[in-house]
């Protein structure tokens, strides 16, 4: 093993006044380590040689003395602690100079967590701001905001222990009073209990039925377009449209036959394109899984840059592209009465889902482009390839993604017998 550590102080510079150079000793395994890092005390040679271990009787020297050797102490004790709390593996060159620069900038404590579910519900958004896309991060603080509502409507802060089957229950009620959808609200719930889950890895108590709290969702309508309506959509001329819904409707083209999310298509160029084998390929990184892709370009994507000198339609923001294109499709006569939900202002400037039946075109919004593409492509290309090119992780999520049911899957394995 290794022997007691002994710390001493040197001065090694050729210059007249220079930092003295602390010196770390210790043995383990038979063997000798010496290791060496600068602190911050400057002293000159001169003092250092002739005068710092040399007893006198000039005052002002006496207290020099007295000052560094009280600092030296200090430093000799901070690092001897640290080693002797460090596992010995990990106490190398680096290890010291980190130790000597925490001496003189301590790192800040991490502030104590609290178990108060709403203040813990932002140190849980500010702790996953650099491991989730922004999408994610805005999710968590509409249903923080959600929460927060709720908590205004009660006497007592609540508590993480708190969130139980009656919470739940409450939750469920009061969101409903509040004209939330049914999903929102299960959305809701499901985000909790994350965050409650992440409170137990920290040590924070929760109640022994977070686990069991039951999430009920509800099935909703998939909208899509299909390959007729598509047509419909493509066909459109010039004299039909403004040169602003003339770009949204290339830019809805596009992403019915790429697959992609809005966050990703919107940033198409042109530079992103590359031949291969006489083909088109597509290459991009997918903002909210990080992927690197490479997808074939489509005829119908082909037609549209050849339209453009080879470039894609002028990028616009989310809500113009989202106002545009319901606009592209009820032009193109996409109107047919359809089970849905759109977004409706209840009161002061807050907005809830409605349920009902809609002209289809009402229904429309950005996402629209990915599902199209994942549903019509569905049963003709395997589905191993739609996956990779939707980016769902499993194939149940792709499944559930476009409405296919065990039915549906019987029916495609009837081609097959």
């Amino acid at each position: 093993m290794y022997t007691m550590a002994t710390v001493n102080f040197l001065y090694r510079s050729t210059r007249n006044n220079a930092p003295l150079t602390a010196r770390l000793l210790f043995r383990h395994k038979q063997k000798d380590f010496v290791l060496s890092s600068k602190i911050k005390l400057d002293v000159s040679e001169t003092y250092w040689n002739k005068e710092h271990q040399k007893k006198s009787r000039d005052i002002d020297i006496i207290n020099k003395q007295n000052k560094i050797n009280q600092e030296l102490s200090k430093i000799e004790s901070y690092i001897l602690t640290n080693f002797n709390n460090t596992d010995i593996n990990e106490v190398n060159k680096e290890w010291l100079k980190i130790l000597i620069e925490h001496y003189y900038n301590p790192p800040k404590a991490e502030k104590e967590v609290s178990d108060e579910v709403l203040e813990y519900f932002n140190y849980f958004i500010e702790k996953k701001q650099s491991e989730v896309v922004e999408r994610t991060i805005k999710n968590y603080k509409v249903v923080l905001k959600q929460l927060e509502r709720y908590q205004a409507t009660k006497s007592k802060k609540i508590l993480i222990k708190d969130i139980d089957y009656n919470f739940s229950q409450d939750f469920e009620k009061f969101c409903k009073q509040n004209n939330y959808s049914p999903n929102t609200i299960a959305k809701g719930l499901r985000t909790i209990k994350t965050v409650c889950k992440h409170a137990a890895f920290n040590g924070i108590e929760t109640h022994r039925q977070l686990n069991s709290i039951k999430i009920k969702s509800h099935k909703i309508e998939k909208i899509w377009l299909n390959l007729k309506e598509l047509e419909a959509i493509e066909n459109l001329n010039r004299t039909e449209l403004s040169e602003s819904l003339e770009n949204a409707r290339d830019w809805l083209i596009i992403s019915c036959y790429t697959g992609q999310r809005i966050s990703d298509f919107m940033h198409f160029n042109k530079e992103q394109i590359r031949m291969e084998e006489n083909k088109s390929l597509l290459e991009f990184t997918q903002k909210k899984t990080g992927k690197n892709m490479t997808i074939p370009v489509h005829e119908k994507v082909l037609e549209i840059l050849k339209k453009r000198n080879g470039d894609f339609p002028r990028a616009i923001s989310d809500q113009r592209y989202n106002d545009y294109i319901k606009v592209v499709c009820k032009i193109a006569g996409i109107d047919t009465p359809t089970n849905g939900s759109i977004m409706k202002e209840v009161k002061n400037k807050q907005y809830r889902k409605e349920n009902g039946i809609y002209p289809k075109y009402e229904l429309v919004t950005s996402h629209i482009g990915r599902r199209s593409f994942a549903t019509n492509y569905y049963g003709k290309t395997p589905t191993t390839f739609l996956i990779y090119v939707t980016g769902h992780s499993t194939e149940s999520m792709f499944l559930n993604y476009i409405g296919k049911s065990n039915k549906d899957l019987a029916i495609e394995l009837t081609k097959y017998f």
